[in-house]
C-alpha cells in the first residue's frame, strides 16, 4: 500500500513541477513578446536642421534616421561643403530618448550653442550646431515651433 502512496505522490510532484515550468515559460514568452512589441513601435522623431554657410542661402534638411554623420565626405548624411569641416566631423544619434551630438576628431572642432564639444552632449530645439564656418540650428520636430531664421 506504501508503495501505491509514495508511486501516486512522485506523480503529483512531477506534475506540478512540469507545470511550474509551462507557467515560467509562458510567462517569460509573454514578457518578451510584449517587449519586442514596445521596442518595434518605438519611432525616432525626426530633425530638421538649418544649415547657414557663408555666402550661400540658408538651406533647411530633413532627417528620419537615428544616426546622421555630417561632413564633407559624400557618404554623409548631412553633407557640408566647406574647406573647414572634416570628412567626418561630427555625429548625430538618437538614443536613451534624446539626440546626441558628438564629435568625431575633428580637426576644427565642434561647437554647442558656441562651447568646444568635448564630450558627447544631448541637444534640444534651437541649439546651434558648429562645424568650421557652418551653423546648424537644430529643430527637433514635435516640439514648439521656433521662429523663422533670418539671413
Amino acid at each position: 500500500m506504501s508503495g501505491t502512496i509514495f508511486l501516486a505522490l512522485r506523480i503529483l510532484l512531477a506534475a506540478s513541477l512540469y507545470g511550474f515550468l509551462f507557467l515560467a515559460l509562458v510567462l517569460l514568452w509573454r514578457t518578451l513578446h510584449q517587449q519586442s512589441r514596445s521596442v518595434s513601435s518605438r519611432q525616432v522623431p525626426p530633425i530638421s536642421l538649418t544649415i547657414q554657410q557663408p555666402d550661400l542661402p540658408v538651406q533647411t534638411e530633413h532627417f528620419t534616421q537615428s544616426v546622421l554623420t555630417l561632413g564633407r565626405d559624400l557618404t554623409c548624411e548631412c553633407f557640408l561643403n566647406d574647406e573647414t569641416v572634416s570628412a567626418r566631423h561630427a555625429r548625430l544619434s538618437y538614443h536613451h530618448g534624446q539626440w546626441w551630438l558628438e564629435d568625431l576628431r575633428s580637426r576644427n572642432g565642434t561647437y554647442l550653442n558656441r562651447e568646444n564639444l568635448l564630450t558627447p552632449a544631448f541637444i534640444v530645439n534651437g541649439d546651434e550646431i558648429g562645424c568650421g564656418n557652418i551653423t546648424l540650428t537644430v529643430r527637433l520636430c514635435g516640439d514648439l515651433e521656433l521662429p523663422p531664421v533670418e539671413s
